[in-house]
């Protein structure tokens, strides 16, 4: 039976990589599977996935107004599909978190989603909340904080290393640091007001 999986991290602990071997394992069995990535992430090129152990593959776009359900159905009429893989998954918004479930349910098509839970902030990104509520499976993909800990959290760093505090949710970049919730300074970034009295 098809599912909805969610895998989800910290920055910087695997998760394109992880896809991209998804993918090979697949294709390797002959099976045809699509990639997706936000169209908003141009690090590498508009419509490529990439590992930071320089791994990478066209994948197709979208943007916040497609409807990936009419997409993949048009894709499933033209040729069977056996697996569908997004990156950055985050970016996903609740309605196409919707649509995969409908792609799940409806064509028994596994999809497999790959992203990161909350911003610098500490704030859940929509396709994520969505994920997390949705998603039959939830995998976590760890990595380490400089502490040692397990990193939970992702500090959004400026171009001379210092952390940065405030912005837009939104910086697609390479300028973010995994850290564990202690180190992460959660009451200081978060825009919930609350300060423990002295």
């Amino acid at each position: 039976m098809a599912k909805l999986y969610f895998y989800y991290s910290a920055m910087n602990a695997g998760k394109s990589t992880t896809l991209l071997q998804s993918a090979h394992n697949y294709e390797e069995r002959g099976m045809r599977v699509l990639l997706f990535t936000p169209n908003l992430d141009s690090r590498d090129g508009i419509g490529v996935i990439s590992s930071r152990i320089g791994l990478d593959r066209s994948a197709m776009t979208f943007s916040q107004t497609d409807d990936l359900f009419v997409g993949i159905r048009k894709e499933q009429e033209k040729e069977a599909i056996d697996c569908i893989l997004v990156d950055e998954a985050q970016f996903l918004t609740s309605k196409q978190v919707l649509q995969l479930t409908l792609i799940t349910d409806r064509f028994s098509i596994p999809v497999l989603c790959y992203g990161i839970r909350t911003d610098f902030q500490g704030e859940p990104f929509e396709g994520s909340k969505y994920l997390l509520a949705w998603a039959d499976e939830l995998i976590e993909i760890k990595t380490i904080c400089r502490t040692g800990r397990k990193a939970t959290m992702n500090a959004r760093l400026d171009e001379q290393g210092n952390r940065v505090w405030t912005g837009q949710q939104i910086d697609v970049g390479t300028h973010y640091e995994a850290l564990c919730r202690k180190e992460f300074f959660l009451d200081r970034v978060s825009p919930v007001d609350y300060h423990p009295p002295e």
